[in-house]
């Protein structure tokens, strides 16, 4: 098992693959516009971290207050990806991950983390079912099948989905 994971930084952002954009060896207009997004979302506590290799395998997450979601609360970190792809599926790099993101929420005194699930998975939703392994249950719904997965470490949940 390939064990180099990095954290994309302002410094390193330019020199490193996005693997969850466009998998294209070719120059795309999507790939430069998540780099300016990014370089944003940095400096607010984002954390894009990947396996050091042109694979898919990363997790990305940012603190809730920043997160650019329909979801209210603070104190939480929020996943936006966490993906495993191809022949890295199934050694471990997924657990080693979202390890990492817990160790990182609770080294900094966040409440917990939470993610955005579905009744029925959906292909653009890390799998829930991974997650729920650690402990992470739903705190709150949708009535268009959406759900708010959450990690106590406090006890607390985050309020909850935004309903329109």
């Amino acid at each position: 098992m390939h064990t180099e994971f990095v954290n994309v930084t302002t410094e390193n952002l330019t020199d490193e693959h996005l693997c969850c954009i466009i998998r294209s060896k070719k120059s795309h207009p999507g790939i430069e516009a998540k780099r300016q997004w990014l370089s944003d979302r940095l400096k607010e506590g984002h954390v894009f971290r990947k396996l050091e290799a042109r694979a898919t395998v990363f997790i990305e997450y940012a603190p809730l207050e920043t997160a650019w979601v329909p979801i209210t609360g603070n104190n939480y970190y929020y996943i936006y990806c966490l993906w495993v792809l191809g022949p890295y599926k199934g050694k471990g790099y997924g657990r080693s991950l979202l390890e990492y993101c817990l160790a990182d929420a609770r080294e900094k005194g966040r409440s917990g983390i939470c993610m955005l699930g579905a009744k029925k998975q959906r292909s653009w939703l890390s799998d829930q079912s991974f997650v729920k392994k650690f402990g992470f249950e739903t705190v709150d719904t949708t009535d268009n099948g959406y759900k708010l997965l959450a990690l106590s470490f406090d006890g607390t949940t985050p309020p909850g989905l935004q309903k329109r």
